[in-house]
């Protein structure tokens, strides 16, 4: 194999994984909500490091194992049929091997600190993520089914840091849920006419008219769970200052959803890697801030 045969597979590799896509972004920030979150601001610095070379690897194994189910209907897909697996460019042993790769790192990577809750919500994570894309076969909102994929990252943070779950864990899965289903409703606006030629059930077909309407109801339930968490958790005016900012973003996303086009509905989702950094940031400085307040209060002279 000479340099640019091995660039062209490189090049196809990266394209399988999506390591230049948003996703795997999407996948991290609400494990750094939790992370923020369960330890009061002072979340252990190995767990961000695990958990943020996790969120980036298991959404690359999870994408392959996607595009393996789903290559005979990729190939039927404007926006898919060029993708490595349909396109015929990476084979299916190559595929594996480099799923198979990815999960024993983040297996390596937490191995150490595993405890047998943690263990049970990786497997449950697992489990739900590697049947995502079977879940488009019959049920009318995979798009749930992929936030609840996505949000088991959240237990599994709040476990790492305390030991166990609670109720505010569990409200976070669900507003994670309905980002999700807000998001991947942009996402899936995008494929509708060729998912309703090949029969691949999306909640973009299910909505139908009311599609943007639900992208819209999806995101307000979504932050107004978040608000609960966050003030639940004694959070103040820095973090609800970034959750209207992220607001402010679902907003917009209406104006470039409303019309249906394919560049607006992209563009929507997109901006989701915003959303999220956002709210992680409203999170994280509020808990900075209230643990400077003290110091400073003390320098200010009387």
């Amino acid at each position: 194999m000479n340099c640019q045969q091995l660039k062209s597979r490189l090049i196809a590799y990266e394209e399988l994984m999506r390591f230049n896509m948003v996703g795997g972004l999407l996948l991290l920030w609400p494990q750094m909500w939790a992370l923020w979150l369960a330890s009061n601001g002072s979340p252990d610095p190995g767990w961000i490091a695990i958990f943020a070379i996790g969120a980036i690897l298991m959404h690359s194994a999870g994408c392959i194992a996607n595009d393996y189910a789903d290559r005979g209907f990729d190939i039927h897909v404007t926006r898919t049929k060029s993708r490595p697996l349909a396109a015929g460019t990476v084979s299916a042993p190559e595929a594996f091997t480099l799923m198979a790769l990815s999960c024993l790192i983040c297996f390596l990577l937490v191995l150490p600190r595993l405890t047998p809750l943690f263990m049970a919500f990786t497997a449950l994570a697992l489990v739900v993520a590697f049947s995502y894309p079977f879940a488009k076969r019959f049920f009318p909102l995979p798009q749930a089914w992929l936030g609840l994929a996505f949000g088991l990252g959240i237990p599994m943070a709040w476990v790492a840091e305390t030991g166990h779950t609670s109720i505010d864990t569990w409200i976070l899965v669900i507003a994670n849920i309905f980002w999700v289903l807000a998001y991947d409703t942009e996402y899936a606006m995008v494929d509708r006419p060729d998912d309703l030629k090949i029969g691949i059930r999306t909640s973009a077909i299910t909505f139908g008219r009311h599609d943007v309407l639900a992208v819209m109801c999806c995101y307000g339930i979504s932050f107004a769970l978040i608000a609960w968490v966050g003030l639940n958790a004694g959070l103040g005016i820095v973090f609800l200052a970034a959750l209207f900012i992220a607001l402010l973003f679902a907003g917009h996303h209406y104006t470039l959803i409303r019309n249906r086009e394919s560049e607006g509905c992209m563009k929507a989702f997109s901006q989701n890697n915003w959303v999220g950094m956002t709210i992680f940031a409203g999170i994280a400085l509020d808990y900075l801030l209230r643990g400077l307040l003290p110091h400073i209060v003390k320098l200010t002279p009387v």
